[in-house]
């Protein structure tokens, strides 16, 4: 058990990364709030399941409603874990959506709303959560991005793709602004795990079906096996609940020490080699321009 519990939020916590993430955050010690929408029906059970494990492991873990399309959720969650713990020390922002299909089958609007669920949901919960954070003066942020940002990412997975790249920017861009409020960035990076997140099996699809059956002659095998390519590349031995002890990790290092960006990638698709190299051109260039003290102690490698 952790010495000192850290009141946790995480987003997108009724299955995947998330839900392994509280799991393990709470038998870590920490007191650990499970953001879900549909907590009265869809996911009932996966409140019902996080209950048992509070009552049977004796942890500190609940499911709070929050669908993070919408503003008055967030509000509301937050105003519940605020109300019980009268603080807020790490956000974890977990939340998100894949789709698989030609890029072209997609509609704008589909565009918008993947969009929509990966990043502009981070912004709303910032907008509530980071008052309190400053306020203190100090936090952890931690976003679940994806080595796609940066990797050797395949196709057929484009807005969901452009969505992550966006989400690892923005928060880029957060890093610098709140490190002078003692709120620390962490972005936790994942490969494709092929099992064990759900991402494939829930993924949207194009909603312009005749355009997308143009390409199913040429392309179609390709991307429907999509899952099956990215398994076969994936060692044995590997599982996603190794992203979920990563972060339990980063959330347990004393303030100063934790990473800024960390990969979790068994099947090393290039990503963290290209991060390397490009966190420490922006240390660069950041030392370049004079504003150096806007890197937190761990900006590059």
């Amino acid at each position: 058990m952790t010495k000192q519990p850290n009141v946790v939020v995480i987003t997108g916590a009724s299955s995947g990364f998330g839900n392994l993430t509280a799991r393990a955050l709470a038998e870590a010690g920490h007191i650990v709030y499970a953001g879900m929408r549909a907590t009265a029906d869809r996911n009932a059970p996966a409140v019902a399941a996080l209950t048992r494990l509070r009552e049977e492991r004796g942890v500190r873990i609940a499911a709070v409603e929050m669908d993070v399309r919408q503003q008055e959720s967030i509000d509301a969650a937050i105003d519940h874990v605020m109300t019980e713990q009268e603080q807020i020390d790490v956000l974890v922002h977990n939340a998100g959506h894949m789709v698989l299909g030609p890029a072209e089958a997609f509609t704008p609007a589909q565009l918008a709303d993947v969009y929509d669920v990966n990043v502009l949901s981070t912004q709303r919960v910032n907008r509530t959560v980071l008052p309190l954070m400053r306020r203190r003066g100090q936090g952890l942020l931690v976003w679940v991005g994806s080595s796609s940002t940066r990797g050797g990412h395949p196709p057929f997975l484009a807005p969901y793709f452009a969505a992550k790249a966006a989400m690892d920017a923005l928060a880029e861009s957060y890093a610098a602004e709140l490190i002078k409020f003692g709120i620390e960035t962490t972005l936790v990076i994942p490969g494709a795990y092929p099992s064990g997140t759900n991402h494939f099996a829930h993924a949207g699809t194009p909603e312009d079906a005749s355009r997308a059956a143009q390409y199913d002659e040429l392309y179609g095998r390709l991307s429907n096996t999509m899952a099956q390519t990215l398994s076969s590349v994936f060692p044995a031995g590997r599982e996603v609940g190794e992203v979920a002890e990563e972060i339990v990790r980063v959330i347990g290092l004393p303030h100063g020490e934790r990473p800024f960006r960390t990969h979790i990638d068994p099947s090393r698709d290039g990503s963290e080699v290209v991060s390397t190299t490009y966190d420490r051109i922006r240390a660069e260039f950041f030392r370049r321009i004079g504003i150096d003290e806007l890197l937190t102690p761990h900006a590059a490698p």
